[in-house]
């Protein structure tokens, strides 16, 4: 039988770069800023919710949204653009989809960029009800590993990557007992977020699956 497990933190990240660099938006932003607040007016943005973040390499300045409402953030620079989603669930999946749309079609239309590949991180903490995190992430140690020294192992972490995928499994430094799961995918930007979204569900299912693991309620 599965561990049942709780997720007290989730949060999902999309990059998207533009096809070529924008260098005006670090000059000219009023047409972006002025769309956005407007579009974004049913999730109840705030006017000083908004920071212009000027510090940094040139890739990293631009205008960061932040929509409390959602626990979502929303950035723009001259390269790419970035949403952020804490508290990611499922169950809420349509409404982020809606949100990140509007933002990025936005974005498009008062700009005229145009977006090329995309990157997915999705981060979450699992915590156990009934046992010790360490005693799952034990079974990803290769005997080997495990065999240098016969006292139990304190902590361990997997990482794998592959040319457009990367996995994490460690220890969660943010919560006691915890496993922190991390996975990342690049997209090419003629795929759309529907089958983006079933890709990121089912990397989730399948390491739910081999963690032999199981949401519950907390």
């Amino acid at each position: 039988m599965p561990t049942a497990i709780t997720i007290p933190i989730s949060i999902f990240e999309v990059m998207i770069a533009y096809d070529k660099p924008a260098v005006r938006l670090l000059a000219d932003r009023v047409a972006p800023i002025q769309a956005l607040i407007e579009a974004l007016a049913p999730w109840n943005v705030p006017v000083d919710e908004m920071e212009l973040i000027t510090a940094g390499k040139l890739s990293e300045q631009g205008v960061k949204f932040k929509i409390p409402s959602q626990a979502a953030s929303f950035f723009f620079g001259a390269v790419s653009c970035k949403f952020t989603k804490d508290a990611a669930n499922w169950s809420d999946a349509d409404n982020i989809l809606k949100l990140l749309t509007t933002a990025l079609e936005t974005l498009a239309k008062s700009t005229g960029v145009i977006f090329g590949k995309k990157e997915t991180v999705l981060s979450l903490h699992l915590q156990p009800k009934t046992v010790s995190f360490k005693d799952i992430l034990r079974n990803f140690i290769v005997p080997g590993i495990l065999n240098l020294d016969p006292v139990p192992s304190e902590a361990m972490a997997v990482v794998t990557r592959w040319p457009k995928r990367r996995i994490t499994i460690d220890g969660s430094a943010a919560l006691a007992n915890a496993i922190f799961l991390q996975t990342a995918r690049e997209f090419d930007a003629t795929v759309d977020f529907e089958e983006m979204r079933q890709a990121i569900l089912n990397d989730e299912l399948e390491l739910f699956k081999l963690l032999d693991v199981e949401e519950v309620e907390a």
